[in-house]
């Protein structure tokens, strides 16, 4: 079965996953669903990401990380730019999240990239996702 939107399906199985206190997510591998778990992991928004093998077309697990009580570290985690509708920003219309406490991930010409990452390349793009 043909899936619409992907990336909309990694978010919302990292959304489910996180609502159910559960440690990792395994989620059917694309060159941008990883680069979209690179970024969140350099980001600080996960603890870890391992590219599976083992399952019949490749997979990624993402450890999903909590704060020392147990608290939620991503508190939402929305798509932004759908299939039916794409939304494009140049770099100096990309705003911080929630005065820096949070993220857009976007699609450019240098690969998928953080908005911090963009002002500091000077690029712009496709917004994917907005997380914080």
């Amino acid at each position: 079965m043909t899936m619409t939107d992907p990336i909309a399906d990694m978010l919302t199985r990292i959304r489910n996953a996180m609502a159910a206190e559960k440690e990792s997510v395994d989620i059917p591998e694309s060159k941008v669903k990883k680069e979209v778990a690179r970024v969140l992991l350099r980001e600080g928004f996960i603890e870890n990401v391992k590219f599976l093998t083992d399952m019949r077309f490749g997979g990624i697990r993402i450890y999903l990380k909590y704060g020392p009580e147990g608290e939620l570290v991503i508190r939402r985690i929305r798509r932004v730019s759908k299939p039916s509708r794409r939304i494009y920003r140049q770099c100096k219309e990309l705003r911080p999240v929630l005065n820096g406490l949070g993220i857009y991930v976007g699609s450019t010409p240098q690969g998928i990239l953080s908005d911090r990452e963009c002002r500091k390349h000077n690029v712009g793009g496709e917004v994917l996702c907005e997380i914080w």
